[in-house]
């Protein structure tokens, strides 16, 4: 703990307090992104998704106690989904209405997550830009500069912050477009899901 402390300590005062914003960003970045991993490793994983194949079959089959069964205590985009189509009825517009409800939490923090690959690089330039400018603030106001490593051990300090900048939205950007691609993944689910129940759900609906 002391050793992150002395860290944080010697970024700040290296990076001067452009590192503030930067390392909240940072701090921000982390927590989305093991929240979005958690969720989706809960939607994704192998039971879940057999689950999903029973349920489309059922849907297909238009067994509609079957599925109101499979999806009534299921709090995942897919139950609530299909849940609603079983009550509402399977038309375009409720399918519509149904996903809409669900595309929030399927893209949850994502706005939030593109802001830091963009602003977290912008804040290091800016912090950079200063420190270069402090630098040659430095350099005029010395009539006799003795030891020129001043001036290039600031510019070199100053470039801290681009690379900080530069690693937080890296390390935000290929999880970011790893959650695009899920989410992409599920809505092509539910056009899967909702495409069985207006199959299946509408024809055992005119038998019975």
């Amino acid at each position: 703990m002391g050793h992150l402390l002395d860290t944080l300590e010697m970024l700040l005062d290296r990076g001067g307090y452009v590192m503030i914003p930067l390392l909240i960003l940072s701090i921000c970045s982390v927590a989305l992104i093991i929240e979005r991993i958690c969720f989706w490793i809960t939607l994704t994983g192998r039971s879940h998704l057999e689950r999903l194949d029973g349920l489309n079959e059922a849907l297909r089959q238009g067994d509609a106690s079957r599925v109101k069964g499979m999806v009534e205590n299921d709090r995942s985009p897919y139950g609530r989904v299909i849940l609603r189509l079983v009550k509402e009825g399977s038309s375009d517009a409720v399918a519509m209405q149904a996903v809409d409800s669900v595309r929030s939490g399927l893209d949850r923090y994502m706005v939030v997550l593109s802001t830091i690959i963009t602003a977290a690089p912008l804040l290091g330039i800016l912090g950079t830009v200063i420190g270069i400018i402090q630098s040659f603030q430095l350099l005029g106001s010395q009539s006799n500069l003795t030891d020129p490593r001043e001036v290039a051990g600031g510019i070199a300090a100053a470039l801290i912050t681009t690379a900080f900048g530069l690693i937080v939205a890296l390390v935000t950007l290929f999880p970011y477009m790893i959650f695009r691609a899920q989410s992409s993944h599920a809505i092509g689910r539910l056009e899967t899901l909702i495409a069985s129940a207006q199959i299946g759900l509408p024809a055992r609906n005119t038998e019975e």
